[in-house]
């Protein structure tokens, strides 16, 4: 995959010319009462194979699947709840705006005006929770990997284009019950794209996201080979409080598991707290989870089982003592990510 150049809001918006794509927000929020919530709203784009879009070629041809997951860890209350939904584009029910930031399923949606800097609107409604939030970027877009290229394995095509926002002021109102709350917080979007699949050597893959209280952010992905150990490809991203980033190859991070929490749903058996260490940026952290289950099964979409939940972080950074908070993605622990239809080659349809 040759070298990119990002244009943005241009780059905020759909690249229909790449196989996959997503949109990605996490976030902790906090009411005037103190209580506690993260969140978590993807959306998922998927270009059907160009042999099904030949064959139907008239205006109401589904070149695109869309899907999305939507949860909310009610962490003072112990409680996880997620919804999921799936629609093909061409009647109106979903899509996703080139050139800016409008990606939707039914009256889910992302959006933002042109300004490359605009505020995002999240919304979202399942039958328990919802979130309206506006979240405010505080940092410049966040461009991971050299080149403009986010390596995930040796071959050329194994790689995509990936940028975050990576501390985003957020205010807005979230409900669950019959409850409804005024709240505020900080949240983390990632938007990603390209056409490559996930090599063969690799089974899933530990996501970390963290906002520490200095302003720093670290962005950490760790790409598992079916031995357990983490693929030279593995990367990372640190942004400094200044706007200074650094680039993490593997052999920078060093992650130990300190504890497991087993699914009784899925029966996973999913790491779950970490010790992380920088040591070139003097960064060391101990990141556990909020929640222990914070577990995805999404039957109806991606078809992926997958844990995505809010951790804490603590340790120090340059010698002093440093907190913050963060999203941790944990996949391929039910069952190698190379058996789902959503990660194997365009020639399958992930249509549930």
């Amino acid at each position: 995959m040759a070298g990119y150049r990002y244009l943005f809001p241009r780059d905020h918006g759909s690249h229909d010319e790449f196989r996959t794509e997503w949109w990605y927000y996490t976030g902790h929020l906090l009411t005037p009462e103190g209580r506690r919530f993260g969140y978590q709203l993807t959306f998922f784009r998927r270009a059907m194979a160009q042999e099904e879009v030949r064959s139907n070629p008239s205006r109401w041809a589904i070149r695109h699947l869309y899907l999305a997951h939507f949860a909310l860890s009610d962490l003072d209350h112990a409680r996880f709840h997620y919804a999921e939904k799936v629609s093909r584009a061409g009647i109106g029910k979903a899509g996703a705006e080139t050139g800016r930031l409008r990606v939707w399923i039914d009256r889910w949606f992302a959006e933002a005006s042109s300004p490359a800097h605009a505020p995002h609107h999240l919304n979202a409604s399942a039958a328990d929770f919802s979130i309206d939030l506006f979240l405010r970027p505080e940092k410049t877009p966040l461009i991971h990997g050299t080149g403009g290229v986010s390596r995930k394995g040796e071959a050329p095509e194994e790689a995509s284009h990936y940028y975050s926002f990576s501390r985003m002021a957020t205010t807005g109102t979230l409900s669950v019950g019959r409850e409804e709350f005024a709240v505020r917080g900080t949240s983390w979007m990632d938007h990603e794209f390209g056409s490559g699949d996930l090599s063969d050597k690799l089974v899933g893959w530990d996501w970390f996201s963290i906002q520490l209280e200095n302003r720093t952010e670290v962005m950490l992905y760790r790409l598992r080979r079916g031995d357990g150990t983490a693929d030279p490809a593995s990367s990372g991203t640190v942004s400094f409080p200044d706007g200074r980033t650094a680039h993490l190859k593997a052999s920078d991070v060093q992650v130990e598991v300190l504890d497991y929490w087993t699914s009784h749903g899925s029966g996973a058996r999913y790491p779950s707290r970490w010790r992380i260490a920088v040591p070139a940026q003097k960064l060391h952290l101990i990141v556990t989870p909020q929640l222990a289950d914070q577990e995805l099964v999404t039957r109806r979409s991606t078809q992926v089982t997958y844990w995505e939940g809010a951790v804490l972080a603590t340790g120090t950074f340059r010698d002093a003592p440093v907190a913050g908070h963060g999203y941790v993605e944990l996949t391929g622990y039910a069952q190698p990510l190379s058996a789902h239809p959503w990660t194997s080659s365009a020639e399958n349809d992930p249509r549930p």
